[in-house]
């Protein structure tokens, strides 16, 4: 249509800490993907997959070249102009595979430097709330800048329902609560990318 102005676009890495098939924390990805399509314009959201990365360890560094798996990972968050994590918490912390693609992606040169983020989670009485301030320390060190507001944890297992059977976002005020991270992080990405 003429005289209206395009967005610009702004790619996304999609990372899910949990790899259970019925993840709540990938369901919020999954709802995520879908908002940008319809309701926040501007978002190219890429889901990717962390469980083929090998368990990190520098001797399958070889000649300054990674394993084939991660560098095709790093290089996808290289590309990425954000990432948007969904972080369970296990054991008052991050996931062991989100902390394993984590330290893959930050292997010298670092890729998630200069990147501005974006946490959700889901799961019991704090929603994984823990989770996310562990990964925002993660975060000072590897220069990644978290949007601040609005915070988003689910009590995945309070009632009405939030999810179906296969893990799928159904809450209506939660996928409203969801848009609103994306919009801020969209208007976050912009304005970073405005001051290179």
């Amino acid at each position: 249509m003429e005289g209206l102005a395009v967005k610009p676009v702004i790619k996304v890495a999609a990372l899910c800490g949990s790899l259970r098939k019925g993840s709540f924390n990938h369901g919020l990805l999954r709802s995520a993907i879908e908002l940008s399509k319809d309701s926040v314009r501007g978002l190219q959201i890429q889901d990717i997959d962390i469980s083929p990365l090998p368990m990190l360890n520098t001797d399958l560094e070889v000649g300054g070249t990674f394993p084939p798996v991660v560098e095709a990972f790093r290089k996808r968050i290289l590309e990425a102009d954000s990432v948007l994590f969904a972080s369970p918490e296990y054991n008052y912390s991050v996931t062991a595979p989100l902390k394993n693609a984590i330290d893959w992606a930050s292997r010298p040169p670092n890729c998630w430097a200069d990147k501005p983020a974006a946490i959700v989670s889901a799961g019991g009485g704090f929603g994984g709330g823990r989770s996310q301030y562990h990964l925002r320390q993660i975060g000072v060190y590897l220069d990644l800048h978290f949007i601040n507001k609005p915070e988003f944890f689910l009590n995945a297992f309070a009632p009405p329902p939030k999810f179906d059977s296969d893990g799928n976002l159904i809450d209506p005020e939660v996928k409203e609560k969801l848009k609103q991270v994306l919009i801020s992080l969209y208007a976050f990405s912009l304005r970073l990318k405005n001051k290179c």
